[in-house]
């Protein structure tokens, strides 16, 4: 006696309630990808991209504007040089830094005329070798200016104010090395944000990208025809 048997091939149903998770396209990663990014570095940004902005409207429009902001106060001075002179440059620069006590953030900035023949008012003169040593914060700044012989040193002391300390911050005058680099990472953020501002626009509005590259390659073709005719 056989008995037949029948094979069921019973397919596994997904419950009703429960929805079936579907692969994201990589066009859906990468556009959230390139949010995320346009987010936390606009973020890193915005503070210090504030202060940038405004000291350089500040700076673009200070003669036209005519802004009636004091930047620094500067004051003269002579300091006599005491015991032997200085041999060189970065002795003296040695020297002032001990006798002012002024701690320079960034390195000093040193400059020598060597001795010489100059012609003024129709006079030849020897002009001697003079140093020029520029000791920096972003706060305040020491201008030393040695003939070489003299017995003293000529001084311009500068205490930035508050505007004129953004300023200085904002060209890197008289900061460390960490400032530096600190604003390098803003000008950095501000070139991803454009970068991933314009890949976003472009994701987001295929249709219209393709029209703008048309138009603007037919424009180019345009531009040079009409020069090569």
């Amino acid at each position: 006696m056989h008995s037949d048997v029948t094979r069921v091939t019973v397919e596994t149903v997904p419950h009703a309630g429960r929805p079936v998770p579907r692969r994201r396209s990589r066009r859906a990663v990468i556009l959230t990808w390139l949010r995320k990014v346009h987010l936390y570095v606009g973020l890193w940004g915005a503070l210090l991209g504030l202060l940038f902005g405004a000291t350089g409207i500040l700076l673009n429009h200070r003669a036209i504007m005519k802004i009636p902001v004091e930047k620094t106060v500067q004051r003269s001075a002579q300091l006599p040089l005491t015991g032997r002179a200085p041999a060189t440059p970065a002795d003296l620069s040695t020297w002032l830094q001990q006798e002012l006590k002024f701690a320079p953030a960034a390195p000093p900035l040193v400059k020598t005329q060597p001795a010489g023949k100059v012609i003024w008012a129709g006079r030849e003169l020897w002009q001697p070798e003079r140093w020029t040593i520029s000791l920096n914060r972003p706060q305040e700044a020491v201008n030393a200016e040695y003939v070489v012989g003299n017995r003293f040193v000529k001084l311009d002391l500068v205490d930035a104010t508050p505007i004129g300390t953004l300023i200085r911050l904002h060209m890197s005058v008289g900061v460390n090395a960490f400032w530096v680099v600190l604003a390098d990472t803003i000008a950095g953020s501000l070139i991803l944000l454009s970068i991933t501002g314009l890949l976003l626009w472009t994701q987001l509005h295929t249709l219209r990208t393709a029209a703008v590259l048309v138009s603007f390659s037919a424009l180019v073709w345009a531009i040079l025809f009409v020069v090569s005719v």
